[in-house]
């Protein structure tokens, strides 16, 4: 019986996830993805293979108000700021992907800056 990594088992999660949940250019998909030190929030359009907008923890225009934050509140800094980003190109409505990860944490708290920013999921 082989044992699996906890990446491996992330992988699963993240392919099974994915055969359900598609973007459109209606309703993209906003993926995120969580390292140690940072957090990378991105809205993609499958059916056009684009990236339409994306918002990290080492964008320019929001290092300066992360700093000395908590990641949890980074997350949701980045959130709202990627909300903005959407709000901006005429995305309003996106389909969440948490690429794997668990709903909690950093992940959660990125998802309730995205909704409080404006976003729809």
């Amino acid at each position: 019986m082989s044992t699996n990594t906890k990446l491996e088992t992330r992988d699963r999660r993240r392919r099974r996830i994915r055969k359900k949940v598609e973007g459109t250019q209606e309703r993209p998909r906003l993926t995120v993805f969580r390292s140690n030190k940072h957090i990378y929030a991105q809205v993609i359009d499958d059916f056009n293979n684009q990236s339409l907008a994306s918002v990290s923890t080492l964008t320019k225009a929001l290092v300066a108000q992360i700093e000395g934050q908590k990641k949890r509140d980074q997350a949701k800094l980045v959130g709202v700021a990627l909300a903005k980003a959407c709000t901006e190109k005429g995305i309003t409505k996106v389909v969440f992907d948490r690429n794997g990860y668990a709903y909690h944490g950093r992940v959660s708290a990125l998802a309730e800056g995205a909704r409080e920013g404006g976003l729809e999921f």
